[in-house]
């Protein structure tokens, strides 16, 4: 799907003319707000051309460009082509580049809750994370935490829950998880690691390599549309779910803190309010397209579609609880992240169970 038509399609491009029109017009007193013009750099952890996550920050790009009338210009720039892939985080806290388009699970080494922001094991679905980051405390605590690194993050995209991985060879039980080496960033990593599996970091990009060398065994991704734009589906057959990794990874645009305050309020507005059009936006394109592509998979490249055996299931949710009460424990700002979600999701599922829970059981 082209950028445009994507626009078009789901009325993004009145947000961004509304937006617009918001703005002063050119030839105001000089001084004023109008007089402004910036050219600002976007590095995103993901190739430029990706569907959904690729495409997605580049429809931010334009999005903000086009409704502030090109006051605030933002070209954008994919993995590795100004700084890689892992190196984003810096890039936008040091003020190489303005604005960053990636996933805050990358981020644990330089804070520990990070990772709370994008996805934890078990956690929150898309709608539930939505729901706690706007009106659940959510997102003040994501600014409270990145504040100290000069940056201020906006909700900006998310996948709906993933797939949990590729793998080179059939599950049959847990112990067939002893000793794989699997692509698995994040808190998921860790979880793999204490049920004996072997996690590994690689950048988007690299995946189908190192899979298809032998370096890694197994990997996990995202989902069938952007697996199968990477060809996953060519050295791995076994392709299994659910994704208890990342079951609604918030993506994130993190804009330098010093950049976002020097701007007039109207393009502040307008960058906020752009980044929770795309959060939206990317989210309808992955419930839309995953089923195609998993249809495609299953069908055309005869990829073995599996669920994770139940006892694989238990132990993985087991490790997840110990490793998130595990960091709770060591890290008071944790502790406070972990506690919100708690509360939030005991309050989500309780009302899921006789709305969303209810109504697909009765849609059957």
């Amino acid at each position: 799907m082209k950028r445009r038509d994507l626009l078009r399609g789901t009325g993004l491009a009145a947000v961004a003319a509304g937006l617009a029109a918001c703005g002063a017009r050119e030839g105001g007193p000089a001084g004023t707000a109008s007089d402004v013009r910036l050219s600002w750099k976007m590095v995103t952890s993901w190739p430029a051309n990706l569907p959904g996550l690729g495409t997605g920050a580049a429809l931010l790009g334009e999005m903000i460009t086009r409704a502030s009338g090109g006051r605030l210009r933002v070209r954008v720039y994919g993995a590795g082509e100004l700084v890689p892939a892992f190196e984003v985080f810096d890039a936008v806290s040091r003020g190489t580049a303005e604005m960053g388009h990636t996933a805050s699970y990358y981020w644990k080494g330089k804070a520990a809750a990070a990772p709370f922001f994008c996805a934890i094991p078990f956690g929150f679905n898309a709608q539930e994370m939505n729901g706690w980051l706007y009106e659940g405390g959510g997102l003040a605590l994501w600014r409270e935490l990145y504040a100290q690194f000069g940056l201020v993050p906006f909700p900006a995209g998310n996948t709906g829950v993933q797939m949990a991985g590729w793998f080179n060879r059939e599950l049959r039980s847990l112990a067939d998880l002893r000793g794989l080496k699997m692509r698995i960033p994040g808190l998921g990593g860790e979880v793999m690691a204490k049920v004996g599996a072997t996690p590994v970091n690689l950048p988007g990009a690299e995946i189908f390599t190192a899979l298809q060398s032998g370096a890694i065994d197994a990997c996990e991704w995202v989902g069938p549309y952007n697996d199968l734009a990477f060809g996953l589906h060519r050295v791995a057959k076994f392709y299994y779910y659910p994704g208890w990794q990342e079951p609604g990874p918030t993506l994130e645009c993190m804009v330098n803190k010093t950049a976002f305050e020097a701007l007039p309020d109207d393009l502040k507005h307008i960058v906020e309010t752009c980044c929770r059009a795309v959060n939206d936006a990317m989210l309808a394109e992955y419930t839309a397209r995953n089923q195609q592509a998993l249809d495609q998979l299953v069908r055309e490249h005869n990829v073995q579609l599996r669920r994770l055996p139940d006892d694989v299931i238990a132990a993985l949710r087991r490790a997840s609880e110990e490793t998130l009460e595990a960091m709770a424990a060591a890290d008071p700002f944790v502790r406070r992240v972990y506690d919100s979600q708690r509360a939030f999701r005991a309050q989500a599922q309780a009302w899921h169970a006789i709305s969303e829970e209810a109504y697909y059981a009765a849609r059957r």
